[in-house]
């Protein structure tokens, strides 16, 4: 998996590959379209969460698991508390998947 195409695993990744699917398969679109409009969508994420996201957000809890590979580090944490400066939130179990921005390549960020 490219760094770039981590976002195709959020929610709103999955769903949009599901609706590209669909349109795929009933003719509605074209797969070179469709396979624009996800390159598209990895690019646009990349810049709006460069862009807009300014919190900061803590996290404490228990390691079960971590690895890296391809450059990519994942997570999985129990008993996760993230703490920002309105709110302290506590999950039971939670992935965290990161990569170094520093990999992306600019051009690879422009919408």
């Amino acid at each position: 998996m490219a760094t770039i195409e981590l976002y195709r695993r959020s929610t709103i990744g999955i769903r949009l590959i599901e609706t590209l699917d669909y349109m795929v398969s009933s003719g509605t679109l074209t797969p070179e379209l469709a396979i624009q409009v996800l390159v598209q969508f990895d690019k646009s994420m990349a810049t709006a969460l460069e862009a807009q996201v300014k919190s900061k957000v803590s996290i404490k809890g228990h390691l079960h698991t971590y690895r890296y590979c391809d450059n990519v580090w994942t997570f999985i944490l129990t008993d996760a508390t993230f703490k920002s400066e309105e709110i302290a939130e506590t999950i039971s179990k939670v992935k965290i998947v990161a990569c170094d921005s520093k990999l992306l390549q600019p051009e690879q960020l422009q919408p």
